[in-house]
């Protein structure tokens, strides 16, 4: 009887050493399930904050580029009214900007550009293009646009440019300030009402070396 008893003591001891054996590997695989399960968490968030980093940081240099692009096609925009004030005599315009190291050309065929200035959308001829698009790239198409000129250098920007739409008005050449032959003006006077001309222009800047950097702006010019 004691024999049996005992066999029973030893029996139940090595269950209980098996069920401990079985405990720890059970806890052992759960910390290693948690382990992995913290490192994959922790890897996801460093590359998400890797992304957004590198995400920012292309995001700040496009807007840079864009913003000069942006500058160029502003410049392009001022000469561009100086050409409209000319009305077409753009002889010491070109002079003046060439001096200063902005090289111009005018691209329209023909009298084109003067009749854009000068006329109405439908009394131009049909070789002037009032079409809103123009090709610039990869390879510029002069017939698409009226003028070209670059600005800038290290980067350089082409800034293009055409008139697709006149509204005529009844305003004159800009003549700066007239300081004679002022009249005092009789109260019987009919004064005739200024309807000034509407100029609606296209503008792309692009950088030279570069030309997915630009800009591109659409104006309504009232002069």
């Amino acid at each position: 009887m004691k024999l049996i008893t005992n066999k029973h003591s030893e029996i139940k001891t090595f269950e209980l050493l098996l069920n401990s054996i079985y405990i720890l590997r059970d806890n052992r695989g759960i910390a290693l399930v948690m382990v992995l399960i913290l490192s994959l968490i922790s890897l996801v968030f460093m590359s998400g904050l890797i992304y957004m980093v590198t995400s920012g940081t292309q995001v700040s240099g496009i807007e840079k580029r864009y913003k000069t692009a942006l500058e160029a096609g502003k410049s392009g925009r001022d000469i561009v009214y100086q050409v409209l004030s000319s009305r077409g005599e753009t002889t010491s315009l070109k002079t003046d900007l060439e001096s200063n190291s902005i090289p111009f050309a005018i691209t329209a065929p023909g009298n084109c550009l003067t009749q854009k200035l000068n006329t109405a959308t439908g009394d131009w001829d049909t070789s002037c293009s009032s079409s809103l698009n123009m090709v610039t790239y990869p390879t510029p198409d002069p017939s698409t646009y009226d003028m070209i000129f670059t600005l800038g250098s290290g980067p350089a920007y082409s800034v293009y440019s055409k008139i697709v739409d006149t509204v005529l008005g009844n305003s004159g050449n800009d003549e700066e300030l007239i300081k004679t032959g002022v009249v005092i003006t009789n109260p019987g006077d009919v004064t005739v009402m200024n309807i000034p001309y509407l100029y609606t222009i296209e503008i792309d800047a692009k950088n030279i070396n570069n030309p997915i950097e630009q800009a591109k702006y659409s104006i309504l010019y009232q002069y």
